[in-house]
């Protein structure tokens, strides 16, 4: 049966002579894996076509779907939104990099979930568009919210009765746990900050120096392979670390 279906590619790898395998995250089906014909033929009519499936692109698809199959097909794609930025900066493709293969250790079942599509497809969106300091701050925020669509989020905020965020168990609590898996002080504050903005741009209003951006991201990281098992390792945070100031 046809559908029509934004998605985000996550991954794609050669199929054949000609084709590809890409992984894509849908608004409508979640994780789904599409066979796309011919894509990578030297004729003028497929010139090009391959750049459409490289990860981070945002596409409408019409595509062919069967809950029994593991491949799908896609029937007509085009992109849903032309980067300006973040294919040509080496810090706006680090952050957007970050973002999809974050994605790809998190998400390990194929069900929909509009609202993570939509904070994704946000947040790939901004990150080609903000400031300096708002894209430099902003894979704090993604790594915090995705625990959040992913049915972890971190409870209560921080005061001085609870300056420890309990990273293990998700709360803010009085006391330094009996593990080592806790922010205090102004990492907690800071994170608290984080998780009660209600608008993108408030981003912009967080200043950190990039020992402290380094320090959170490594714990927002170990928050969220606690949660997830056999998250794995994420190349893309060296390259991330290195580039953001």
């Amino acid at each position: 049966m046809l559908h029509k279906t934004k998605g985000i590619i996550l991954r794609t790898v050669k199929y054949g002579e000609t084709s590809i395998i890409t992984t894509v995250y849908t608004e409508l089906f979640g994780v789904q894996r599409y066979i796309v014909k011919g894509v990578r033929q030297s004729s003028k009519t497929s010139q090009g076509k391959a750049n459409f499936f490289q990860p981070a692109m945002m596409l409408e698809m019409e595509v062919y779907h069967n809950e029994q199959k593991q491949l799908q097909f896609i029937k007509e794609y085009q992109c849903s939104y032309l980067y300006e930025k973040i294919l040509f900066d080496v810090v706006r493709n680090a952050v957007a990099m970050y973002v999809i293969e974050m994605l790809q250790h998190s998400l390990k079942q194929p069900e929909a979930n509009p609202d993570l599509f939509y904070l994704i497809e946000s947040t790939l969106k901004e990150i080609d568009k903000g400031s300096e300091t708002f894209v430099a701050n902003l894979p704090l925020y993604f790594t915090l919210h995705l625990g959040s669509e992913l049915g972890f989020q971190i409870q209560g905020i921080y005061s001085k009765h609870t300056p420890v965020l309990d990273l293990q168990q998700g709360f803010f609590i009085d006391s330094i746990p009996l593990h080592p898996h806790y922010l205090m002080n102004d990492d907690a504050r800071i994170t608290s900050q984080i998780l009660n903005i209600k608008k993108y741009n408030e981003l912009d209003t967080i200043l950190l120096n990039r020992n402290t951006r380094r320090q959170l991201l490594m714990a927002y990281q170990q928050y969220i392979t606690l949660h997830i098992a056999d998250f794995g390792e994420m190349r893309s945070l060296a390259v991330l670390q290195e580039v953001l100031s």
